[in-house]
C-alpha cells in the first residue's frame, strides 16, 4: 500500500511540474540577507527542500564532508541510484533475455518511463523526448537531419566561446558538407568590457546573415559564464530568418525552467549527468519539435530501434521512423544507465521544479550578497555571471584577478569542492537539491580567509 501511495502522490507531482513548470521567479525583496550562521540556518529551517540533502551521498575531503558547488560538472549520487540498478541487475540474473518483455518495467519499453519527467523539465509533449547516447553523438545525429546547406544558405550562428564538443561538433559538420568553417560558422560573443552576451546582438546578426543563414546552434546556458540565453527570442529571430534552431542544454537541463515546445525550438540535447545526478558520462536525451513528428521524409542516421516498433521483428528493409523524438533512436535501450536516470528523475518529480528554481534563485542570491560583503571594492574578484536571476541558473563564476589558483587550491584545503577554468575563473554551483544555505554561509568565511591570505 505504501509504495501504491508514493506512486500516486509522483504523478500527481508531474501533473503539476507539468500545468506550470515555469512559474514567476520568487519574491526576494522582503529577505534581507545575513552574514551571519544564525540567518543561514534559519533559512534552512524555512526551506521546504531541506530534507533532500538527507537523499544524496556527499564525498570527503581529508575525512570530512565536502561542500560540493560542483554540479555543474557532475551531480551527486542519489543514495536510491543503487536499488534502482540492483533491480535491473536482479532482472537481468532472473529474466535474462526474457526481461525485454516481461516482469515489471520490461525492457522493450523501458524508455517510456522517463518520458513524463523529461517532458515536464524541458517543457515538451512526451513524444517530442526521448533518453539515448550521449550529447555530443546526438549533436552530431540532430544535425544531420536540421543542418541541411545550400549553396545561398550555409551559415551557423553560435556564441563564442562554446563548451569544446560544440565548437568541434560545429567545425566537423561543417568540413563534412565541403565547407570552410572561417566561413560558414559566425560566432557571437559579449561587446569589449563585457562578459556576456546581449540578446539584442543575436537578433541583429541573425537577421543581417538571413540570406545564409541555415541554422542556430547554441547553449541554452553558457557553461563558463553562467548566463541564461533568450531561448524564446532567439528560436523567434531564427525561425523569422528561415533557419532550424536548435540548443545545446546541458548546464540547462534540470536547472532552469524551459518551454521548448512552446518556443518553438525545433531540437534539443542535453547530458543527465550534471543537474540531473544520473552518474559520471550517464545517459543523453533529445527533444524534436511535434511538428517535424510527421516528416518522414527528414534526413536521419537511422537504427532499428527509431523504426516502427510495430513492425520492428519483421526484419525487413525499409526504414519507417516512429513518431517524435522516437525516430531518432539508433539501438536498443541502456537498461542499467535508464535505471541510475530514473533514481533522479524520481527525486525531480517529487521536489517540484517549481520549488527548485525558487531556492535556486536564493541560494544564489546569498552568495553573491556574501561575495560582496566579503571583496567589497578591491577589485580582487569579479562576478561575471548576470545579476538578473532570471538570466542565471545556479552557478556564480568568480573572475579572480589576483591569486587566482592559489585561491582556488585554498578552497580545496578547507573541503570546498567547486570547478577551476582557465585562465583565472572559478564557477561555483549551490544546487537546490542537495546544497544549504548553511553550506553557502561556510564558503563565505573560507573564501574571506583565502582572500586574506592570497589577494
Amino acid at each position: 500500500m505504501e509504495k501504491e501511495n508514493q506512486g500516486f502522490f509522483l504523478q500527481i507531482e508531474i501533473r503539476k511540474f507539468i500545468d506550470n513548470p515555469n512559474p514567476r521567479s520568487p519574491d526576494m525583496s522582503n529577505i534581507e540577507y545575513q552574514f551571519t550562521e544564525d540567518f543561514a540556518k534559519s533559512m534552512d529551517t524555512k526551506d521546504p527542500l531541506g530534507s533532500f540533502r538527507a537523499e544524496f551521498l556527499f564525498p570527503k575531503v581529508d575525512g570530512k564532508e565536502a561542500i560540493y558547488f560542483c554540479g555543474n560538472s557532475l551531480g551527486l549520487q542519489p543514495k536510491s541510484t543503487k536499488n534502482y540498478i540492483e533491480k535491473e541487475l536482479g532482472n537481468w540474473a532472473n529474466l535474462a533475455v526474457d526481461g525485454h518483455f516481461h516482469g515489471e518495467d520490461a525492457w522493450y519499453h523501458i524508455r517510456k518511463k522517463s518520458k513524463p519527467a523529461l517532458a515536464a523539465i524541458l517543457g515538451a509533449h512526451e513524444h517530442e523526448v526521448v533518453a539515448m547516447n550521449n550529447l555530443s553523438s546526438n549533436l552530431h545525429f540532430l544535425m544531420v537531419s536540421f543542418y541541411q546547406p545550400t549553396k545561398t544558405k550555409f551559415k551557423i550562428i553560435t556564441e563564442a566561446g562554446a563548451f569544446p564538443s560544440d565548437m568541434y561538433m560545429l567545425e566537423t559538420q561543417v568540413k563534412f558538407h565541403g565547407l570552410n568553417p572561417a566561413e560558414a560558422i559566425i560566432e557571437i560573443g559579449p561587446r569589449k568590457g563585457e562578459h556576456t552576451i546581449r540578446t539584442e546582438d543575436f537578433v541583429k546578426a541573425i537577421e543581417e546573415n538571413k540570406d545564409h543563414l541555415a541554422l542556430v546552434m547554441m547553449a541554452g546556458l553558457q557553461y563558463y559564464t553562467g548566463q541564461v540565453f533568450d531561448m524564446e527570442a532567439i528560436t523567434a529571430a531564427g525561425h523569422n530568418a528561415g533557419a532550424n534552431v536548435g540548443f545545446d542544454l546541458a548546464h540547462a537541463a534540470g536547472n532552469v525552467p524551459m518551454k521548448l515546445h512552446d518556443w518553438g525550438v525545433d531540437f534539443a540535447t542535453w547530458c543527465s549527468y550534471k543537474y540531473m545526478n544520473s552518474g559520471p558520462g550517464n545517459i543523453s536525451g533529445i527533444f524534436v519539435h511535434e511538428r517535424h513528428a510527421e516528416s518522414p521524409e527528414l534526413p536521419r542516421f537511422a537504427g532499428w530501434w527509431g523504426h516502427d516498433e510495430g513492425e520492428r521483428f519483421k526484419m525487413e528493409k525499409g526504414f519507417i521512423p516512429m513518431y517524435g523524438a522516437d525516430g531518432w533512436q539508433l539501438a536498443n535501450s541502456n537498461v542499467l544507465a535508464l535505471a541510475a536516470h530514473q533514481a533522479s528523475l524520481d527525486i525531480f518529480m517529487r521536489a517540484g521544479m517549481n520549488k527548485l528554481r525558487e531556492k535556486s534563485e536564493l541560494l544564489t542570491g546569498y552568495l553573491e550578497f556574501l561575495i560582496r560583503e566579503i571583496s567589497g571594492s578591491s577589485g580582487v574578484l569579479e562576478i561575471i555571471t548576470p545579476k538578473e536571476p532570471k538570466e542565471r541558473g545556479c552557478q556564480l563564476s568568480l573572475l579572480i584577478h589576483k591569486g587566482g589558483k592559489e585561491v582556488f587550491d585554498e578552497f580545496y584545503k578547507n573541503g570546498i569542492v567547486g570547478d577551476w577554468r582557465h585562465p583565472n575563473v572559478i564557477r561555483l554551483a549551490p544546487t537546490p537539491l542537495y546544497n544549504s544555505f548553511l553550506d553557502v554561509y561556510r564558503f563565505a568565511r573560507i573564501l574571506e580567509q583565502s582572500l586574506k591570505k592570497f589577494a
